[in-house]
C-alpha cells in the first residue's frame, strides 16, 4: 500500500490534556502552553498532538477552554525554564520536568464539566480508566464541534512567557538500549506506532486504500475517523475507526497493534471487542508486523481482517517520529 506522507489539514484533531495542578492549570491559560513531562508518556503525546489539532485543558473533572495548537518544540534542560515547576509522582518518587511543550492559540473561553452530554466519548473513557492516570484523552469530531459552541470568542492574546534563551531537540527513539538518552531519546513502543499509523490514516486518501483493500469500500473514506485508544470494559482498543457524524447508524472497526508477532490470544481479545462495540461493526483489524500461522488459519473465523506493517527506517540506531511516520507502510493479508 503506498501512501501520501502528509495527513489531510481539513479534519484536525481533538484532544483533553490532563492538568495535574491547580497551579499548573493557572499556569497554562495564562501563558497559552502545555507541557509534559519527560517520561515515555509525554514524549507519546508530543508526538500525538500536532500542530493545527485543537485542545482543551482537565483538570477537577471539567474541561477548561479551547485552544488551537501553534507551535511544538521540545526544549533542552527544560528544568531550568519557566514556567512548571518540578513534578515527584509519590508512587515512583521519580522527578519530572517538562520539555515538551504545545504553543496555544486561544479560540474560546469556558469551564465546562465533564458530566455534560457532549463530552460523553471522553468522560466515558475516564469512567472506565478509574480516573486520569495518562497525559491526555483523544475526543471525536462531534465533541469539537459541540465545544466550538461553549462559552464566549477568545478576544485576547494570552501573555507571553518571560523565558532566557534556550535550545531545541529532535524527539527521537530506538530499539537500542545503548541509544536511550531521556527525554531526548525513548525506546520505540506500541503506543508511538500506533500514533504513526493514526496519522498515517488520517489522510483520506490513505484511508480510502486500506478500506478498498479491506473489501469496506462501500464505506466511504471521507465519513470516517480514526481515533486513539479508546476504553472498554474489558480494555482498551489500540484505534477505533468510526463514523465522523453518525446518521441512522453507528459503525465502528476496532484496530488491535502489535510492534512484533501476533498471536491467537489477540484474535480472542480483538473479538471480545468487536463483541463490546455498540452499534454496527463490520470486521475487525488486526495489525501486526508478523502473524503467526493458527492467526492466518482462524482469522476469517472471526471476521478480523490481518494487515502487516513495515518499517523502512532502522530502528536501531534513532529516529524522529516524523521519519517513523514517513517510513511506514501497510499491506492487507489474503485471506
Amino acid at each position: 500500500m503506498r501512501v501520501e506522507t502528509q495527513p489531510s489539514p481539513k479534519n484536525p484533531s481533538y484532544f483533553l490534556i490532563s492538568v495535574s495542578t491547580r497551579d499548573n492549570l493557572e499556569l497554562c491559560i495564562k501563558y497559552a502552553l502545555a507541557g509534559f513531562p519527560s517520561g515515555e508518556s509525554g514524549a507519546w503525546t508530543f508526538c500525538e498532538i500536532q500542530q493545527g489539532d485543537f485542545v482543551s485543558f482537565l483538570y477537577g473533572a471539567r474541561a477548561h477552554n479551547l485552544y488551537k495548537v501553534a507551535k511544538h518544540e521540545a526544549i533542552r534542560h527544560a528544568d531550568r525554564f519557566p514556567p512548571w515547576k518540578l513534578l515527584t509522582f509519590k508512587e515512583s518518587g521519580r522527578t519530572y520536568s517538562f520539555p515538551f511543550r504545545l504553543f496555544l492559540e486561544p479560540i474560546r473561553i469556558f469551564t465546562e464539566p465533564i458530566v455534560r452530554a457532549e463530552f460523553f466519548y471522553v468522560a466515558e473513557n475516564l469512567l472506565l480508566r478509574g480516573g486520569y492516570r495518562r497525559t491526555h484523552f483523544q475526543a471525536d469530531q462531534t465533541t469539537l464541534q459541540s465545544v466550538s459552541e461553549m462559552g464566549m470568542r477568545a478576544d485576547s492574546a494570552a501573555e507571553v512567557l518571560p523565558i532566557p534563551p534556550y535550545s531545541t531537540f529532535a524527539l527521537r527513539f530506538t530499539k537500542n538500549r545503548e541509544h536511550l538518552r531521556i527525554p531526548e531519546t525513548f525506546r520505540f513502543q506500541e503506543t508511538i506506532l500506533q500514533s504513526a499509523i493514526r496519522r498515517l490514516l488520517m489522510s483520506e486518501a490513505n484511508l480510502h486504500k486500506l478500506l478498498s483493500q479491506l473489501s469496506l469500500a462501500g464505506i466511504p473514506a471521507r465519513a470516517l475517523e480514526i481515533l486513539g485508544e479508546k476504553a472498554l470494559t474489558q480494555g482498551h482498543i489500540d484505534l477505533l475507526l468510526k463514523q465522523r457524524v453518525p446518521l441512522g447508524s453507528s459503525l465502528k472497526i476496532p484496530i488491535e497493534v502489535k510492534t512484533g508477532r501476533a498471536e491467537p490470544q489477540d484474535l480472542a481479545q480483538l473479538q471480545g471487542y468487536m463483541e463490546e462495540l455498540p452499534g454496527e461493526c463490520p470486521a475487525g483489524v488486526l495489525l501486526a508486523k508478523d502473524f503467526g500461522k493458527q492467526v492466518l488459519n482462524d482469522a476469517a473465523t472471526y471476521g478480523i481482517r490481518l494487515v502487516r506493517y513495515a518499517l523502512s527506517v532502522d530502528l536501531t540506531k534513532t529516529v524522529t517520529f516524523e521519519e517513523i511516520h514517513q517510513g511506514l507502510t501497510l499491506e492487507v493479508l489474503t485471506q
